[in-house]
């Protein structure tokens, strides 16, 4: 199975209008079976950001495009629009033993992002009916912090609970989103993975707009990084590069 995830799109006045079209045209010669969209596709939450995402992302070629929320698609009671212009299944059954659980991570008109206890609760009774599948779960907010990004509002407020749910679930990938840099943390089993920006005006630091393209063959998910316009790379190997860059 092939999957593509992109983030932080930010149709609006950041959006880059010749990054997406760009985007596009590399997705499309990759060809993949899903392709899952990890939150802040539009950048006030309202209804002209929105018609014009459906209309740009109508233009991927995928058997499946999942699209979770982010905390800026939610602003302006975006909540209301983001149910109408991209409904969505809380489980996504794949095919090749794939199950994708999505989770709502934003919260109205407030950064921070919070899975809580009901939501959290379902997933771990939901999960185990699928112990002999490869699960994924795809989320907006941190599920744990990354490098660069600071220490306010990126993790779920109960980022605590919620990865004791993941690992005793046996999850095997967590997408995230949110504060436009990529990186991966690899634990084995567990790979948590967080898209860039793939068409906003803000990448942070060096880094260049981006998405991840994930292979999933044999029980192995393997995830490359993809600049868009660029080259692709094992992101495992970006971010050795980025920890040797930083020692001193």
């Amino acid at each position: 199975m092939l999957m593509v995830q992109i983030s932080d799109l930010h149709v609006g006045s950041q959006f880059l209008d010749a990054k997406f079209h760009q985007l596009v045209d590399e997705v499309n010669k990759v060809q993949p079976d899903v392709v899952v969209v990890t939150g802040d596709l539009t950048n006030q939450g309202i209804v002209g950001e929105y018609e014009k995402c459906s209309k740009l992302l109508s233009t991927i070629h995928t058997k499946r495009l999942i699209a979770v929320s982010g905390n800026h698609d939610y602003r302006n009671t975006g909540y209301l629009l983001f149910r109408k212009y991209f409904p969505s299944n809380n489980i996504n059954e794949l095919g090749d033993n794939v199950i994708l659980a999505t989770i709502g991570t934003a919260r109205p008109d407030r950064n921070e992002g919070e899975v809580g206890y009901r939501q959290n609760l379902w997933l771990e009774n939901t999960l185990k009916k699928f112990h002999s599948r490869i699960i994924l779960v795809a989320m907006h907010h941190h599920l744990i912090d990354v490098p660069d990004t600071g220490s306010d509002h990126q993790t779920v407020r109960d980022a605590g609970d919620v990865l004791r749910t993941i690992l005793n679930s046996g999850v095997s990938l967590v997408l995230c989103g949110h504060n436009h840099r990529p990186w991966m943390w690899d634990f084995g089993k567990l790979k948590v993975v967080n898209a860039g920006t793939a068409t906003s005006e803000r990448p942070r630091g060096l880094f260049e707009n981006s998405y991840n393209i994930i292979t999933i063959q044999d029980g192995e998910v393997g995830v490359d990084l993809k600049i868009v316009g660029g080259s692709r790379m094992h992101l495992s190997d970006m971010v050795q590069k980025h920890s040797l860059f930083d020692s001193p």
